[in-house]
C-alpha cells in the first residue's frame, strides 16, 4: 500500500543559490527551502558545516541528476582562522585540546607559508567529517570518542590569499579542489607557526561558475513563501542546464532528438570530437546531457524528463 505514495509537493525543476546561514547544517537548510518552495523534490550539492555561511547550490527536481557535477566543482572559501588555540573539531565548535603562545608573525611570513601549500598536496580529513569508514560517518565515530586512521587524499590548492591578520587571527581567502578540509588547511597553518590553531569562521562564496553574489538568503525566500508568491521563488531558480554552463552544447533535429531520447546514439553535425556535451532540442530546450563516441556519434548518458 506505502509502495504508489504519491511524491507530495510542486513538481519544479532548476537551480537555486542560497546563502547558507550559520548554525544550522545543510540538511537542515535544505529541508527548510524544500519546505518554502513546496518542492517534491530537491537536494544540495556538497555540504557545509554548521558553522559556516555562504553558498550551498540547491537542485530542485530534474537537476538532481546532474547534481554531482556541481559536486565535483572547484570551490572558494573566505575564512578567519585563531592562532593559539587547537579545537578537537578544527573550529570554534569543538572543545579547547591545547592553547599555546603566539609568535609574532609578519605579512611576508604569512604569505611564505601559503606558498608553501599551494599545488597538489597530501591532505588527511578530520574526523568531525561526513566521510564514510565502513559505511559510519566519520563525525558520528568522533562524538563517540573513538578516533580511526584516516586515508590521506590529494587536494589542489590554486591560490591563497592574504586578506588581513593580528597578532591572533590571520583573514585569509582560498581556491582549492573539490575535498579540501579548510579546518584541517587551517590547523596545518598552526602547526607551521608552531602554536596551533582552528577556524573561527568560514564563508564559502564560490562553487564552479557561481558566486555568492548571486545567491540569496533564507530571510527573503521566506518573506516571499509568507506573501505566497511562488512565482516569484520559481522566478530565482536557474535553468537546468545552468549546472553544465561550461560544457560545449550540440542541438540536435528533431529526429535526432527523438532517437537520443529512446537510448540510441545519433549523428550531430558540428559536435566535438570528444567529452561529454550538453544536449538541445532544435527549439532551444535542455533534454540532457550526451558523450560522443569514438565514431563521432553522440549517445545519451543521463537525460531529463520533459513530462
Amino acid at each position: 500500500m506505502g509502495g504508489n505514495r504519491k511524491r507530495r509537493g510542486r513538481n519544479i525543476s532548476g537551480l537555486l543559490l542560497l546563502d547558507k546561514p550559520q548554525d544550522i547544517s545543510s540538511n537542515r537548510a535544505l529541508q527548510r527551502v524544500k519546505g518554502i518552495f513546496n518542492a517534491s523534490k530537491a537536494g544540495h550539492t556538497g555540504s557545509l558545516d554548521p558553522l559556516a555561511t555562504g553558498l550551498l547550490p540547491i537542485c530542485f527536481g530534474e537537476a538532481t541528476k546532474f547534481s554531482h557535477y556541481l559536486l565535483d566543482s572547484d570551490k572558494t572559501y573566505e575564512a578567519t582562522c585563531l592562532l593559539g588555540v587547537t579545537t578537537s573539531t578544527g573550529d570554534s565548535e569543538g572543545d579547547v585540546l591545547e592553547e599555546k603562545a603566539v609568535p609574532e608573525i609578519s605579512q611576508a611570513q604569512l604569505e611564505a607559508l601559503f606558498a608553501g601549500f599551494l599545488g597538489e598536496y597530501e591532505q588527511t580529513p578530520p574526523m568531525h567529517s561526513a566521510i564514510k569508514q565502513n559505511g559510519q560517518p566519520l563525525y558520528k565515530l568522533a562524538r563517540q570518542g573513538i578516533e580511526v586512521e584516516r586515508k590521506s587524499r590529494l587536494v589542489s590548492l590554486y591560490s591563497i590569499d592574504l586578506l588581513g591578520f593580528t597578532p591572533q587571527t590571520i583573514d585569509f581567502r582560498v581556491s582549492c579542489s573539490k575535498g579540501t578540509y579548510i579546518r584541517t588547511l587551517a590547523e596545518e597553518f598552526g602547526e607551521k607557526l608552531g602554536c596551533g590553531a582552528h577556524i573561527r569562521a568560514l564563508r564559502r562564496t564560490g562553487v564552479g561558475e557561481f558566486n555568492l553574489d548571486e545567491a540569496v538568503s533564507m530571510d527573503q525566500l521566506q518573506a516571499l513563501r509568507d506573501e505566497d508568491a511562488f512565482d516569484l521563488l520559481d522566478e530565482l531558480l536557474l535553468p537546468v542546464e545552468s549546472l553544465l554552463t561550461d560544457w560545449p552544447a550540440v542541438t540536435l533535429s528533431p529526429d535526432a532528438a527523438h532517437y537520443v531520447k529512446q537510448g540510441q546514439p545519433v549523428i550531430a553535425p558540428r559536435a566535438p570530437t570528444e567529452g561529454l556535451v550538453m544536449l538541445f532540442e532544435r527549439e532551444g530546450a535542455f533534454i540532457g546531457v550526451g558523450e560522443i563516441l569514438d565514431d563521432g556519434r553522440v549517445a545519451p548518458r543521463r537525460m531529463i524528463n520533459a513530462a
